[in-house]
């Protein structure tokens, strides 16, 4: 019971707002120090029991949501079982060191990561993007065997073909299996004579490949996007990696995007912000032209509906909202100066009157 309740995020020291990159990369770390076939310290098969439980619930969203909320107890009124995990779920993080996943069945080919950048404009209407990277593949001269065409393979007498070794140990917690991929045919099973003269024996060889992906409208800067088994080939019989895309998009000067709504300024001189003035202003679409009336104060701000990022896999966009920038003039000529002065003579309290503070306004438009 007492290691039931360690904290899950304790024993993969990760703090309690760790992405999902973090919590993997952990755990990877930590499965591969303490791991039987690795490690022989006498606490490490205990240890990795209880990381390889940390990992299974803070790996899923619906166990770490409950377990965030409710902690130990409300796992287990959700019905899971600490100790019997889908080991299934976590073979291809194994495979990455171990050669095999838990079942002894051939690893798939890894992943790669690739990035793109786009600019704004390109994120608010999606787009297609070419995108390189270098992929191993499977050797089109041997088909993936390793052995020259022709040549004699054997069976690997150390392991009888199996590919890998095993050793049953015993303690306090039952019998554990240890398997570990065979030293002598490296976990192939087969004694290659002849090896591959294009991939030296490896099956697989790399290859520059480009291929064409489609980003959503309304992605944003940091977003990944999973291309499946476009990623490097798996041995026999095993299906190819992922490709995960990453997705940057370029600071666009005209625009500051929170969400799905984007905020821009507009200039408008004195003279303009007093008299009123039709201005033309970016928008995501396009140029678009914007009425502004006579007594436009500083700080106001248009909301354009609609006109912001559309909303990622969903319905609808955001908004633009346009703050207003009044430019009061640095340098006067002796004659602008004495017009100025002029109209100030004939001002009086109606002239400045104020109908609502500028506070009131940023109230009402994030309203």
């Amino acid at each position: 019971m007492a290691q039931a309740e360690r904290d899950y995020y304790e024993l993969l020291g990760v703090p309690r707002d760790a992405d999902e990159t973090d919590i993997k990369k952990a755990f990877r770390s930590l499965a591969r120090e303490l791991h039987p076939d690795v490690s022989s310290a006498p606490d490490a098969e205990e240890r990795f029991r209880e990381v390889v439980e940390a990992y299974e619930v803070l790996s899923k969203s619906e166990t770490r949501d409950l377990y965030d909320r409710y902690g130990h107890a409300g796992l287990r009124s959700g019905g899971f079982d600490p100790g019997h995990f889908d080991f299934g779920s976590l073979s291809d993080l194994f495979s990455a060191f171990f050669g095999d996943d838990l079942l002894g069945r051939v690893a798939r080919g890894a992943d790669l990561a690739a990035t793109v950048e786009i600019e704004l404009v390109e994120a608010a209407r999606g787009t297609t993007r070419d995108v390189p990277f270098e992929v191993a593949v499977t050797c089109s001269h041997c088909n993936g065997d390793g052995a020259e065409p022709g040549s004699n393979v054997t069976t690997c007498a150390t392991c009888g073909g199996a590919g890998q070794m095993q050793q049953v140990s015993r303690s306090v917690f039952g019998e554990f299996v240890r398997t570990q991929g065979c030293p002598a045919c490296g976990g192939s099973g087969r004694k290659i004579e002849t090896p591959c003269t294009e991939c030296h024996g490896a099956g697989r060889v790399f290859e520059r490949r480009t291929v064409a992906v489609d980003i959503p409208a309304g992605i944003h800067d940091g977003q990944r996007i999973r291309m499946s088994g476009e990623g490097h080939a798996g041995g026999v019989g095993a299906r190819a990696g992922d490709v995960y895309v990453l997705v940057h998009v370029r600071r666009d000067p005209r625009f500051v995007r929170e969400g799905n709504d984007i905020y821009s300024t507009v200039e408008l001189t004195v003279t303009a912000a007093a008299l009123g003035a039709r201005v033309t202003i970016p928008t995501l679409d396009g140029d678009h032209e914007l009425e502004f009336e006579p007594g436009t104060q500083p700080g106001e701000i248009k909301v354009l509906r609609g006109r912001g990022m559309p909303v990622l896999q969903g319905f609808g966009r955001g908004d633009q909202h346009v703050f207003v920038n009044v430019l009061v003039p640095r340098n006067l000529s002796e004659e602008q100066r004495r017009l100025l002065q002029e109209f100030e003579t004939h001002t009086d309290e109606k002239t400045y009157r104020s109908d609502e503070g500028f506070f009131e306004k940023l109230k009402s438009a994030f309203r």
